[in-house]
């Protein structure tokens, strides 16, 4: 399975290399640095008209030097894919779910945590916290990667093909979809349900075909990505708020001048600002054509029951990673000074 994966990433690599051969032969030679940013959104996603702001602002500030290239829709490979092409240095940057970067350093297993924020206020404010999200973001380094700037995906909720989840058990016999991460197997299995990893680029084909019963998402997934074609019924059991996580090439990042990586922050803090600002008006914009357009019928279920199920996760997960207590603490804070009344 190791060769098979090896293999995959090589030829994501050659196919790069055929699309930077077929550029060439013209007139003008372009001796810039290309910049390679993938991700797995489409063109109309907040994260891919983040990242062409992104895009846009480095070249306006340094587009003598650096060509920046957006890859939307896993025209790179996976996301797994591309952390893995990003250690390398294969490309420079890519979005990637905390789920994935879960298995890269324990340090995420934190943010995966279901019920760990109690309102997205609680949320925004952790993550803009740089005693709780700086530790984390570096843990990876080793790696060969790290992280640069977190983008909003929203809060995550069960999503069915026919049957509507009101209540856990509702979720007995089901197959959904869940990101390729322990913490996320982990929360499904307690909940009742079937959990099914999968490359978020497959949901739509499993489910069209009955492979699985439903998924877990943001709004998002239903308009931008289909699922509301397919998938009937959304429940809003709130069981995660888990940040998307813009990571970059640590080689590529220690190679630039004291004044270009003060231009590259500039960028990635734009990344976020803009993500956000627009992440706002594209959930109302996708709630509104799920409903109207795709028939989608939206529940609002008493979020208790779920969270009780899953609440023991947070201290099995202490138990193990006894240094995260801190940083756990320190969101508890945000919780406490953000409130579901204040919402």
């Amino acid at each position: 399975m190791k060769r098979w994966h090896k293999l995959l990433i090589a030829g994501v690599c050659i196919g790069m290399s055929i699309i930077l051969i077929s550029g060439c032969g013209t007139s003008k030679k372009d001796d810039r640095r290309i910049i390679r940013v993938g991700h797995n959104q489409a063109t109309d996603h907040p994260t891919n008209i983040a990242l062409m702001e992104f895009e846009e602002y480095i070249e306006s500030k340094l587009g003598d030097k650096y060509n920046v290239e957006v890859y939307p829709s896993e025209l790179l490979g996976s996301q797994t894919d591309m952390v893995q092409l990003t250690q390398t240095g294969a490309i420079d940057f890519c979005v990637a779910s905390n789920s994935i970067l879960e298995t890269f350093s324990e340090n995420y297993t934190l943010f995966n945590m279901p019920f760990l924020f109690d309102t997205t206020q609680a949320y925004h404010a952790a993550m803009d916290d740089p005693k709780i999200i700086e530790p984390i973001f570096e843990s990876t380094k080793q790696a060969g990667f790290e992280a640069v700037t977190w983008i909003d995906a929203g809060t995550r909720n069960f999503y069915t093909v026919s049957k509507p989840i009101e209540k856990p058990e509702d979720l007995k016999g089901l197959k959904i979809r869940v990101q390729q991460s322990p913490t996320n197997v982990q929360m499904m299995e307690l909940l009742g349900g079937s959990a099914t990893p999968m490359g978020f680029g497959e949901v739509y084909t499993a489910l069209q075909s009955k492979v699985i019963d439903g998924a877990e998402n943001n709004e998002m997934a239903l308009t931008s990505n289909g699922h509301g074609d397919v998938c009937k019924y959304y429940s809003y059991n709130m069981h995660q708020m888990i940040p998307d996580i813009l990571i970059g090439n640590v080689a590529f990042l220690e190679e630039l001048s004291k004044e270009e990586r003060e231009i590259f922050e500039e960028g990635f803090e734009l990344v976020n600002r803009v993500e956000r600002k627009e992440w706002v008006k594209a959930v109302a914009a996708a709630k509104e054509k799920a409903q109207n357009e795709q028939g989608v019928t939206f529940l609002y279920p008493d979020t208790k029951p779920f969270q009780e199920i899953c609440m023991p996760m947070h201290d099995s997960m202490l138990k193990q990673y006894p240094d995260l207590k801190p940083i756990y603490e320190k969101i508890q804070s945000h919780n406490a000074a953000n409130p579901a009344t204040a919402e």
